[in-house]
């Protein structure tokens, strides 16, 4: 008998392994194939979040270049690729987002988010880490950011910031002075 799932698995019909339609509830995070026994659990994808300063404590930000949230502002970051830690995937973000080059990288905190990549909702855990950078001159906008530059706490506004966890991490990191 098949169970209530989270609504995150109402995309997935079919069986991804052997292509069945009877793919049906397991538990609240997973689905099971009654045709070859697969169990198949919606979890948390990693995500880095960087928090850079400059001498004068200005933080760091990106506009959004492309969906979800196109436009609103941003920290440099994005999804741990295979292989790699959280802090090479925070490093190489940083890199590829804005040409600077992470010398050092500290854990802060983490926050639980859902990303809506190609119509479908991704649930992410994001990874926030404070990183130093020892030249800043290569300082530009590429990838998926249109533009970067460094804004003053005082003028920091977290409801402009396009993404969920983004926007509360924004929050914290200026409640918290980190």
């Amino acid at each position: 008998m098949a169970v209530e799932t989270t609504p995150l698995l109402d995309p997935y019909r079919f069986c991804p392994r052997c292509g069945s339609e009877r793919f049906v509830g397991n538990n609240a995070q997973s689905k099971r194939c009654l045709s070859c026994g697969l169990e198949y659990y919606v979890n948390p994808r990693a995500a880095v979040v960087a928090l850079i300063t400059d001498e004068a404590g200005n933080i760091l930000v990106c506009r959004r270049a492309k969906e979800p949230a196109q436009g609103t502002l941003d920290l440099p970051g994005g999804f741990t690729d295979l292989n790699e830690t959280a802090e090479e995937a925070v490093a190489r973000e940083v890199l590829e987002e804005t040409s600077l080059t992470v010398t050092r990288c500290r854990y802060l905190f983490s926050l639980q988010n859902r990303y809506l990549y190609s119509g479908v909702v991704i649930p992410t855990m994001d990874l926030f880490f404070a990183c130093e950078v020892a030249d800043f001159s290569p300082l530009s906008a590429h990838d998926d950011v249109a533009a970067v530059r460094f804004l003053p706490r005082a003028e920091i506004k977290p409801e402009l910031f396009g993404l969920a966890s983004v926007r509360k991490g924004i929050a914290r990191i200026l409640e918290e002075n980190f």
